[in-house]
Formats: C-alpha cells, structure tokens, sequence
C-alpha cells in the first residue's frame, strides 16, 4: 500500500490471473484521509489494453473510492508471463464540493502550478487459481472407475465418489476437467436412471400386493357361495329321502 499525502493506493501491483481470450479484471482501493476534495486521474502506457472505470473522479474527505481495472481478451500468453506494461495515478487537491465535471486537463498540469502527487503502479500476471485435486483413498491400480457404483438395483454414494475420484487421477493434467466433467455427468445420468427404476419396482411391488388382497378376498367369497348352494342341495336331498 502506498501512503501518500492525499490518498492511499491499495495495492501497488496490479495482478492478473491471466487466461488467454478471457476478460480479467482487478480493482484498486483509493482513499482520502484527509479533510480535502481530492482529484484523482489513472493513466497506463498501453491504453487499448486496459479499460479503467472511472479513469478519472473526486475522492470526498474521509472516503473511499474504488477503481476498477480490465485487462482485454489476449489472443497469446506474453514471453516467460512477463509484463512491462505499468500504470501511473495521480491526485491533487481540489475545491470543496468538486465533482468529476470539474476535472479538466489542466488541474493535473505542474506547470501551472499544481502540487501534483504521482504514484506508479506494475502490472503482474499470476497463475488462474486451480481447483485441489481430489486424493482417491482405498482405489486399487487399474481398478474401474464404474465398478460397484450399483449395488442391488441401488447407488452407492461412496462408490460414487471414488470413482469419479479415482478416474481425475488417472487423466493427463490437460484432459482431466473435461473428461472428470463427462464422467461425473454420466454417472449422474445413471444414478439417476437406477432410482427411477427402483422407484418405478417399488410401485409394481405395491399394486401387486393390492391385487392380492383383492384376489384373496374374492376367492373367500366364492368359497361361502359354493358351501351354501352344496349345503342347500343335502338339504334337499335329506327332505326327500
């Protein structure tokens, strides 16, 4: 952080997690500690690289202003990611109750007068921040990744797990998103697949027993009716004889 006498720039090194064709943006803490207005202009030597919002503004007294900075798509990665690009900002006091309207070239001009603070500021590329790779526990060298993932009819989240697990550690750094991302779908798509199809068994197995209660129920009242007409016919039969 620098600490000059109008503001305070934090920080004093612009860093870009930098990917290639991908916008990448940092930001930059002004603040005013002081009891006066204070303009504040950014300047950088590469200017159709960067977009800075605001490039310009007024920092009000005992405030904060925050800057934020957009590196363009790059088409290719510079020599050993090194940067030589740099950024310049400077401030001066200005009237009480100035706005960004009231900046004008010449309130930053030493020539007319002006005590002009400057601070210059690097720009630094750094490494996307990569996802941990997960550590496979208990998988056996040149087991299958799908082995055991069903387990009568039903999916077993730890085994779920491992595979997916231990199939990203087998890839090459290079394919291991794309193809842990595939895999990780299709045993989404299976898992999801087996529950329906234990759903769909479950409701059989239900309408089954209720059509054999049903069935049980009509055997029994058949049962009674064919008792009582055999029982009216000895009836009869007795009477005669």
């Amino acid at each position: 952080m620098s600490t000059g006498e109008l503001l305070s720039i934090e920080p004093l090194e612009l860093k870009f997690p930098f990917e290639l064709k991908k916008q990448i943006s940092c930001s930059l803490l002004l603040s005013n500690k002081t009891d006066n207005y204070v303009a504040f202009k950014v300047k950088t030597t590469n200017p159709k690289k960067y977009c800075v919002r605001p490039n310009t503004g007024i920092v009000s007294p005992r405030s904060t202003c925050d800057v934020i900075v957009t590196m363009q798509a790059q088409k290719e990665a510079p020599p050993d990611m090194q940067c030589k690009d740099k950024f310049l900002l400077q401030s001066v006091k200005t009237n009480d109750g100035a706005t960004p309207k009231d900046i004008t070239p010449e309130v930053f001009n030493k020539e007319a007068g002006n005590v002009v603070e400057e601070c210059k500021l690097r720009v630094v590329y750094v490494s996307p921040p990569q996802p941990p790779s997960p550590v496979p526990e208990g998988s056996e060298e040149g087991s299958s990744p799908r082995g055991s993932v069903m387990e009568n009819g039903n999916v077993n989240g730890a085994e779920f797990s491992n595979a997916a697990k231990a199939f990203s550690e087998q890839l090459e750094p290079q394919e291991r998103s794309a193809e842990a991302r595939s895999l990780l779908l299709k045993l989404t798509e299976e898992k999801n697949k087996a529950n329906q199809q234990s759903n769909r068994l479950r409701q059989e197995l239900e309408l089954l027993k209720r059509q054999g209660s049903k069935s049980r129920g009509g055997v029994s009242i058949l049962f009674v009716i064919i008792v009582g007409l055999i029982g009216l016919l000895l009836g009869y039969l007795m009477k005669k004889s």
